[in-house]
């Protein structure tokens, strides 16, 4: 009898990804998606989110920022969910300068900016002490009436 196996694309890795973000193992989420890339598998930028998704759960900033270098390095389209993420994953570690050059790279990459990305950022200011820096997002945010 033949060998068979089964051929991974982006159908099978997606969900298999995203079961492993919803169940809070981002190790094996982004064990998957390693495979993927080595596979040459195309990753688009849900693929990134649902990763991006699983740091973020688990406040795993560093590696949220190497996957947004990753993307980069890619060409993949970063878009406001992957920032807001990554936003998110940086205030929840009190990383707010990590918060804030993630904010200036959508500002520069003229992304949407919405009440998550301002509510993530102006969090991370907070608890890092910054209030001067969140006084200063919130009129950010009126001025541009998100």
């Amino acid at each position: 009898m033949g060998q068979s196996y089964v051929q991974f694309d982006v159908m099978t890795f997606n969900p298999l990804i995203r079961a492993c973000e919803n169940g809070g193992r981002w190790e094996i989420a982004l064990h998957f998606f390693n495979s993927m890339v080595q596979s040459r598998v195309e990753s688009p930028t849900v693929t990134f989110n649902t990763v991006m998704s699983a740091f973020e759960k688990v406040g795993e900033w560093e590696l949220a920022v190497q996957l947004l270098r990753a993307m980069a390095e890619r060409e993949v389209e970063l878009d406001t969910i992957t920032c807001n993420a990554a936003i998110s994953t940086c205030e929840k570690v009190w990383r707010w300068e990590n918060a804030l050059r993630l904010l200036a790279l959508m500002e520069r990459g003229k992304l949407e900016m919405d009440t998550i990305t301002f509510s993530a950022s102006i969090s991370a200011c907070e608890k890092g002490g910054e209030w001067e820096r969140a006084l200063r997002l919130v009129n950010v945010m009126l001025q541009t009436r998100v």
